[in-house]
């Protein structure tokens, strides 16, 4: 049975092995991941037992926007609802501000517009970043 829970405490190894699932570079960097987790304002999981199987952080300005940073599920458990799951704790978190926003990957999009997100016409993500995915 998935329990889901409102948690900023996790191992390096809990992390390395959740991002890496989703082939996130990211995950080659636990110790930052595990400092970052502690600055996200929300992060809720999703746990099989003492196993990390999936993760939503948010970042917010404590009234009108908050942004999705990672949405992530360990493959294994795809097409079980957990993303959805996870994406709902945040809308009801966040009902009262006027944006929630996520920059998708394009072969996600579909999951994130099922999620209520629309993709916008006049603006594009834009990075600065050494990670490679």
């Amino acid at each position: 049975m998935i329990e889901y829970k409102d948690t900023h405490e996790f191992t390096e190894k809990e992390l390395e092995r959740l991002f890496l699932s989703v082939d996130w570079s990211s995950g080659h960097f636990p110790g930052k991941l595990r400092l970052a987790m502690k600055k996200f304002e929300t992060v809720y999981t999703a746990w099989d037992g003492e196993k990390l199987i999936g993760m939503i952080c948010v970042m917010d300005d404590g009234v009108m926007t908050a942004y999705v940073h990672y949405l992530l599920v360990d493959p294994d458990y795809h097409g079980q609802t957990v993303g959805r799951t996870l994406v709902d704790m945040v809308k009801k978190h966040y009902r009262s501000y006027l944006r929630i926003a996520v920059i998708a990957y394009n072969d996600e999009l579909h999951f994130y517009e099922n999620c209520g997100f629309t993709k916008s016409d006049v603006s594009t993500p834009m990075f600065i970043t050494s990670l490679w995915t």
